[in-house]
């Protein structure tokens, strides 16, 4: 096939993803729409409750591409790649779990960060247990010991590492390409 033959073939498919991008949200528009012609007081308070989710999630996405953009400009993703590895070595299991267990902020706000070190190589095992090592969260857990004893903390704290450590395996078994 010719080049331009492709660059024919390949315009369709963009003009139908670009399409497909506003499909959800010309049919919120829509849904407000008929909404505020039938209750125009509750279609306005479900507008804001949503302008202020819009913002609530806005602040952690723009502090997750920040923390993009700087390692972009100084760290390369072959780096970062080679520290997580397509398999699980112990330096990718530590970082990992490290990683995961100082990681602040809602894990929607990861999932853009993640999925460009997926795309660089990093492995499946790797990113699950960043995942899943979240629950374990250092500041919490002087409040989880004070509500539940330091031996029921200590066991679920190492469970939970354990755990991922364990997704992590089955993850990279599981998801091999």
């Amino acid at each position: 096939m010719s080049s331009v033959n492709k660059e024919k073939v390949k315009e369709p498919k963009d003009k139908k993803a670009l399409g497909r991008i506003f499909i959800f949200p010309v049919c919120v528009l829509i849904i407000y729409g008929i909404l505020f012609t039938i209750n125009p007081n509750k279609a306005l308070m479900a507008l804001k409750t949503s302008v202020h989710l819009l913002f609530a999630i806005a602040q952690p996405l723009v502090f997750v591409f920040v923390i993009m953009l700087v390692l972009n400009l100084f760290v390369k993703p072959a780096q970062i790649v080679a520290l997580f590895g397509k398999g699980l070595r112990i330096k990718g299991i530590v970082l990992s779990l490290v990683a995961g267990i100082i990681s602040m902020g809602p894990i929607y706000a990861w999932y853009p960060l993640l999925k460009n070190l997926r795309e660089e190589g990093a492995g499946n095992g790797p990113i699950a247990i960043f995942l899943y090592s979240r629950a374990v969260k250092p500041f919490l857990l002087p409040v989880m010991i004070a509500y539940f004893g330091w031996v029921y903390v200590v066991i679920l704290t190492l469970l939970t590492v354990f755990t991922s450590i364990a997704t992590g395996c089955f993850m990279s078994v599981l998801m091999k390409k």
